[in-house]
Formats: C-alpha cells, structure tokens, sequence
C-alpha cells in the first residue's frame, strides 16, 4: 500500500494546532467529512469492543447550547463539524454479544467458536467492574480513537480541536444521553481556522526529544 513520507506526516503535525477560532463560513466537504468518520469507525480499542458512540452536532440549536456547556468556547458553534465522543458506561454481555455476533459475521465463522474470546472479554471486564475501575478504563478508549481523528484531519488539511473544557453532565441533558447507558467524555471541533486566529502562527512549544523519550 501507498506510505506517507517522513517529512509530510511531521509537517502536517507541526501545522496541526488547538484551533482556537475557527472560520463559521467555511465548511469541510462531503467526501472529506465521510472520510474523518471512517477514521473514527477505524479507531483501535482493547479487544476491539469498540465501547464508544460519536455524536455529530449538525443542529444549529444543539450546537449554541452546547456553547454554554463549554465554559462559553466557541468552536462548538463555529467549527464546520462538531463530534462529542461518548462511552457505553457499564459495559456488559449485551455488548460483548453484540460484538461476537458482529466478529463472526465479518469474519465467516459462528458465534460458538469465538466462545474462549468471550471469555477471556468477559472475564477482563467482570475484574474491571469488580476494581471500580471499569467505565473508566473504556472511556480511555475514547481518547485513541480521538488521537485518530485528528491526526487523520491534520493529513487532511482540516483543523481541530480537543474539548475537555465542557460540563459532561450537561452535554448528556443537551444531547439526550443523561438516563441512557451513554456518557459524555470529550468533544472535537473540526473546521478551517479563521485567518485571525493568533494562535495559529505561535511556535509549538514542545520537551526536547531527550526530556520525554528516554531508551533503554
């Protein structure tokens, strides 16, 4: 298959940057759109189970509410495409069926022969949830799948940025979730950034190689 070259993938990375004001008039294409939501159907996650669900934000109601449970942010509603990524809270056998049934489908076998798989997924989660430790050990599988999407989208020539800065609690109660056996955990902007966003031109501050990878 086709690579990317050394020097494209560490100069779309270096222009890649938290976009703090986005253009609201220019939006990302169809194509290019449905190709940042492959990425995100493509993200890894342990075992595969995939706990996550992605909203994209098309209403503009949605989105100025959503504003106001963003500590006022605005790139929730300037950005051309708004992504809030939520996990399945309490992971449990309806879901590991689900993706059983889903595994034996792709892969032209029954859902009997995958049963040590199943066991070995269900075992791991039982000790999660028995260590208190369960939703969030899947929430963390968001934030690969959020590493995906914007990197993919820094390749793409499409800006974004990472939203932690929201109130969860009221996402949920904005976007239907709250009572539902989905969370909010993060959102994305994805856009084009406007031409007098400052940030854009300051120099990414990064450690020196030598301070955060060490060999050993």
């Amino acid at each position: 298959m086709p690579t990317l070259s050394s020097s494209s993938l560490l100069a779309a990375l270096n222009w890649r940057y938290a976009t703090k004001k986005f253009d609201p008039d220019r939006r990302i294409d169809d194509a290019t759109w449905n190709t940042l939501e492959e990425t995100l159907v493509l993200a890894p996650s342990s075992y595969g189970l995939q706990p996550w669900k992605f909203l994209v934000v098309d209403d503009p109601e949605l989105k100025d509410r959503l504003v106001g449970a963003s500590w006022d942010q605005s790139q929730p509603k300037d950005a051309s495409h708004y992504v809030v990524f939520a996990v399945h809270r309490d992971l449990g056998d309806a879901h590991v069926n689900r993706y059983i049934e889903r595994t034996a489908e792709v892969r032209g076998t029954t859902a009997e022969a995958l049963n040590g798989f199943r066991q070995v997924i269900e075992s791991s989660l039982d000790g999660a949830r028995s260590e208190g430790r369960l939703d969030n050990w899947q929430a963390h599988q968001l934030y690969i799948a959020l590493g995906q999407f914007m990197t993919s989208a820094a390749l793409l020539g499409v800006d974004t940025c990472p939203m932690e800065g929201l109130d969860p609690d009221q996402y949920d109660e904005i976007l239907g979730l709250k009572g539902t056996e989905w969370g909010t955990v993060v959102a994305c902007a994805a856009g084009y950034r406007a031409s007098d966003d400052k940030y854009a031109d300051t120099p990414k501050v990064r450690f020196r190689r030598d301070d955060v990878i060490k060999h050993l």
